[in-house]
């Protein structure tokens, strides 16, 4: 099986990444198969420009009902934001995956 090797976010996150302020990334069923203790290149989703490489930590599902303040911590906002922006992205997804990651020096 062939592991992905880059991974996109809207470039609205990228300063938060980049601070270390966002820690996670929650994804539906379509990108659950990050490698843990494998490192991705990442690119904004709108223009596809590289800004770092993040280490994969672990890849863990959740279900949309079951997040809660600590994922909105991880993802630097607050809970419902999250849940928002989960909406808007993945309308009606119940099971979701969590990939916590950490960025390449």
């Amino acid at each position: 099986m062939q592991f992905p090797t880059t991974m996109t976010f809207f470039a609205r996150f990228e300063a938060d990444i980049l601070s270390g302020k966002k820690v996670i990334t929650i994804r539906d069923e379509s990108e659950k198969d990050y490698q843990p203790g494998s490192v991705v290149d990442v690119s904004t989703l709108e223009e596809g420009r590289w800004f770092c490489r993040l280490k994969i930590k672990s890849v863990d599902p959740v279900l949309f009902s079951d997040l809660n303040e600590f994922h909105a911590e991880q993802e630097n906002m607050t809970l419902p934001q999250l849940k928002q922006v989960i909406n808007d992205i993945y309308p009606g997804i119940e099971s979701l995956y969590v990939i916590h990651y950490e960025l390449v020096e």
